[in-house]
């Protein structure tokens, strides 16, 4: 069962090396100095990708059906077709609260 974390390899991007290979000397406060020093790097995310869209009407949800009535033997029937096509996605979204990334490497609380 693999996480959501970032499948590159090498460098991360709140490690000071780029390597794995920290001391067990290091404490939290020591790695989140780092975190703050060379690269600018920050533990938190402020945007992600929507997961919403626009239709042609500039209407923005997560989908978008139809109406279509079908005629089988006399009797009408209405079913709602998906539509797919047309849809712009809405883009880059600021969260309210910033997150912590996926793959920072300290232990925030032990329980």
């Amino acid at each position: 069962m693999g996480g959501s974390g970032s499948k590159a390899k090498g460098v991360w991007p709140f490690s000071g090396s780029g390597a794995g290979g920290d001391s067990a000397t290091d404490g939290n406060e020591q790695s989140l100095a780092r975190v703050k020093g060379s690269r600018n790097a920050t533990p938190f995310v402020f945007t992600r990708r929507s997961s919403l869209y626009y239709d042609e009407d500039g209407d923005l949800a997560h989908e978008f059906y139809e109406e279509t009535v079908v005629t089988k033997n006399g009797r009408k029937k209405s079913k709602l077709k998906r539509i797919q096509k047309n849809l712009i996605p809405q883009g880059i979204v600021k969260l309210d609260h910033p997150c912590i990334h996926v793959d920072f490497p300290i232990v925030l609380c032990e329980v």
